[in-house]
């Protein structure tokens, strides 16, 4: 077995590698590769694991670095999952050592690792994220008659205040990116570049839905989701907080699960949330499964494991500062921070 670096020419067999490998996830898909060079300008390194030219096994890793928060390899920054795809412990222990190498060539800080499961190694690992996951049925029915009496209630008297839904791609772009980065000024984080979605979707267009909730012919919601085997993967969903009273996020989350049930597909991820968190009691109302996220570190130069969370003390003035902003402002000076924030 040897460990080598994704080349043009092995794009086609990692792809078949994510579509027939079972805890391969969307973010594993090879696109991203791309989105994450061409949008924010990190070198990337996607390690595969060959046995007689055969991949058997993947590891996506994309290197950090900024002067706030250090030098790092993620798989996958921004995202709640990456980590290693691997036929058996022993490929995932050879891609995970060849990792710890390059991290040391790198001479960077540490290797931070999200995943669905615990690695086999015996490195630190934290537990502080969940994916929540709606399990679908062809008929959206049995899912809407298994919800609470006061679940439902919500989502008819949301439906009774003349909301339209829109489903689309590239043409939805524009009118998503004013709303979800406004919606992260108003949680006081940074947004990404609107480049950084339009590299999505001419990278993973295809497999991309954007939802828009207008209101009196006004965009007041949006969604932002991929498309993956049998599975959605919601990423980005905001409602502006002006129109909060009309509970567009109860019937854009309903309308997006009916739709998904019936194009057929199987599970519906409404993304990853904070433990015991009130994003996690909210997904939980639609009876969404918590599933445990692992984010496994190897360290090198950094003597404990980072804590980056938004829910870290110190951060707290910094996010009430930029609450305050301008949208505009925002929109310009954070795709410059928000790009070294994993």
């Amino acid at each position: 077995m040897k460990i080598e670096l994704l080349d043009e020419n092995r794009k086609a067999a990692w792809e078949d590698y994510v579509d027939g490998h079972p805890h391969a996830t969307f973010y594993h898909r090879v696109g991203w590769k791309k989105v994450m060079e061409k949008s924010f300008g990190h070198k990337t390194y996607y390690l595969m694991a060959l046995q007689d030219e055969n991949i058997t096994g993947i590891l996506p890793l994309v290197h950090l670095k900024s002067f706030l928060f250090g030098s790092m390899l993620c798989s996958l920054p921004f995202m709640g999952i990456g980590g290693i795809c691997a036929d058996n412990d022993g490929v995932e222990t050879a891609l995970l050592d060849a990792a710890g190498g390059l991290l040391k060539e790198l001479k960077g800080d540490y290797l931070e690792l999200r995943s669905t499961k615990r690695s086999k190694a015996d490195i630190p690992v934290k537990t502080h994220k969940v994916t929540m996951t709606v399990e679908l049925d062809s008929d959206p029915e049995l899912i809407w008659k298994n919800f609470k009496t006061k679940h439902r209630t919500a989502i008819r008297r949301a439906a009774k205040n003349e909301l339209e839904i829109r489903s689309g791609t590239e043409e939805f772009l524009n009118t998503f990116y004013e709303i979800e980065s406004t919606g992260w000024r108003d949680l006081g984080t940074p947004f990404y570049p609107k480049s950084f979605f339009k590299n999505i979707v001419n990278e993973l267009g295809d497999h991309i839905e954007i939802f828009l909730v207008f209101y009196q012919g006004q965009p007041i919601a949006t969604a932002f989701n991929g498309l993956f085997k049998d599975e959605v993967e919601g990423m980005w969903t905001y409602v502006l907080r002006e129109h909060v009273k009309l509970q567009a996020n109860y019937f854009l989350y309903w309308e997006m699960i009916r739709k998904a049930c019936e194009k057929g597909y199987r599970k519906f991820h409404l993304g990853r949330s904070t433990t015991e968190s009130g994003g996690a009691f909210y997904k939980s109302k639609w009876n969404a499964i918590p599933t445990q996220l692992y984010w496994g570190y190897v360290l090198n130069k950094a003597q404990t494991v980072p804590d980056l969370d938004v829910e870290n003390p110190k951060y707290k003035r910094a996010i009430q500062l930029w609450k305050k902003l301008p949208v505009n402002l925002t929109r310009w000076i954070g795709p410059l921070l928000a790009k070294n924030i994993p």
